[in-house]
């Protein structure tokens, strides 16, 4: 899909799968933070919901998510400049200020959610209040942001969301209708009830969240600046094939991980919930549950690492996407590597988004349901936002000879189209 009609031919390749490794970068990261404790939640409770049923959202999802992700990357590297920026070349200021401001409400909400649900999971392994633990949660990835470079952040905490593979080994524990599930991944059918159709652009908002454009974007532009035999490729139009070698690989491999991971999350509550009777997760311990045929007492423990390891990685793309995509409207210094003093404003945004999501615990609802909800605002918000996203990419007045493949924008319009029509489709049947 990157590679086929691009303007450069390409000139290199990976010399050996560590030279590529070696390469990988914002598609990869960005992928692991797409299955956070949203994610998790929301598919759980599709698995336990319908079964099998809605599996192929997952698969459908695949190709248009490495679309509208390489899109971002693409734009960041070929232009020097996040979305916001080039976003704010094409529009008119007040609309990009718009689509930041959703944004930004979109990005709190989740935070809350993924915080609320990280207290609940420590509060059911130790005992205590969850809400205390929400604020501890809250505070440390507010403090780790801001004190921590976050390339070292992540590589710590990445070893965490390795317990979500969990979900791939209950497949080798119980018994799984096989052809129901093939049919469930590769006929898409589904009830046509506003129940069903929430459920549907949930599965969409945690899968192509708008947070995600917004972040590999700014990520590109952070590594070129930080390599100073890079610039953007506008400039050195040279390392075009490399580097857009480089994100078409490292994208599919993020994406396909972040799928493969959600893919197996929702199979395992269909056969191990849904198949029991237990069709609407309503808290934590229910959604844990799942995992107790392959970690028996220890699902508990397994379940919370999953949550508490993918929100504290989530958490600081949540709140930094959302700095980014301000400092890039309004001009100030950005980046997760600067030190506090170097961009108070950046960070600033960070704390307010951090500290506002402290809110959403406050709210009567399970930290299930808000992590739930929180998906269902991010498949409505996400829609314009796309819209904007494939304008730019597609801009050759932005983007040069490096516009969008035509399988990108294939896709990321399909993408596009069809979030919208779910969107739509919900608040009629609501």
């Amino acid at each position: 899909m990157d590679s086929e009609d691009d303007p450069v031919k390409r000139q290199e390749s990976p010399s050996s799968i560590e030279a590529l490794a070696r390469r990988l970068g914002p598609g990869v990261i960005t992928g692991a933070a797409d299955d956070d404790p949203s994610g998790i939640a929301t598919y759980s409770q599709a698995g336990a919901q319908v079964g099998v049923g809605l599996l192929w959202t997952i698969v459908i999802t695949w190709p248009m998510m490495v679309a509208v992700q390489s899109i971002s990357a693409r734009i960041g590297r070929v232009t020097g400049k996040g979305l916001a920026s080039n976003m704010m070349a094409v529009f008119p200021g007040w609309l990009v200020k718009l689509l930041i401001g959703l944004l930004f409400i979109a990005n709190t909400i989740n935070i809350g959610a993924d915080v609320s649900a990280m207290g609940a999971a420590a509060g059911m392994l130790v005992g205590g209040g969850g809400h205390v633990f929400t604020v501890v949660f809250a505070l440390l990835s507010l403090l780790a942001v801001v004190l921590i470079p976050y390339h070292r952040y992540v590589r710590v905490l990445k070893w965490l969301t390795f317990s979500l593979f969990a979900y791939v080994g209950i497949v080798f524990t119980v018994h799984i209708d096989w052809p129901a599930v093939i049919q469930g991944a590769f006929v898409p059918k589904f009830d046509k009830s506003g129940d069903t159709l929430t459920l549907i652009v949930a599965i969409f908002g945690t899968t192509i969240s708008p947070y995600l454009f917004f972040w590999q974007s700014a990520q590109e532009v952070e590594e070129e600046e930080a390599d100073p035999e890079a610039a953007p490729l506008l400039e050195k139009p040279q390392q075009a094939s490399r580097e857009l070698n480089r994100i078409g690989w490292e994208t599919w491999l993020g994406m396909g991980a972040s799928n493969l991971v959600a893919f197996f999350i929702m199979l395992t509550t269909a056969v191990t919930l849904h198949a029991n009777g237990h069709t609407d997760i309503q808290s934590t311990q229910q959604a844990a549950e799942a995992l107790r045929p392959i970690a028996g007492p220890a699902a508990f423990l397994l379940f919370s690492l999953g949550i508490i390891g993918t929100g504290l990685l989530a958490v600081p793309v949540l709140a930094g996407s959302s700095a980014y995509a301000a400092g890039e409207v309004f001009s100030w210094p950005t980046g997760l590597e600067r030190r506090p003093d170097e961009a108070r404003a950046f960070y600033g945004v960070i704390a307010a988004a951090i500290v506002l999501g402290i809110a959403v615990d406050l709210s009567p609802l399970d930290p299930i349901k808000a992590l739930f909800w929180s998906a269902v605002v991010n498949g409505v918000i996400v829609v314009p936002i796309m819209v904007a996203l494939m304008i730019v990419g597609s801009s050759k007045a932005q983007m040069g000879q490096f516009v969008a493949t035509r399988g990108q924008r294939l896709f990321g319009w399909l993408a596009t189209v069809m979030m919208g029509a779910a969107a739509v489709a919900m608040f009629f049947l609501m």
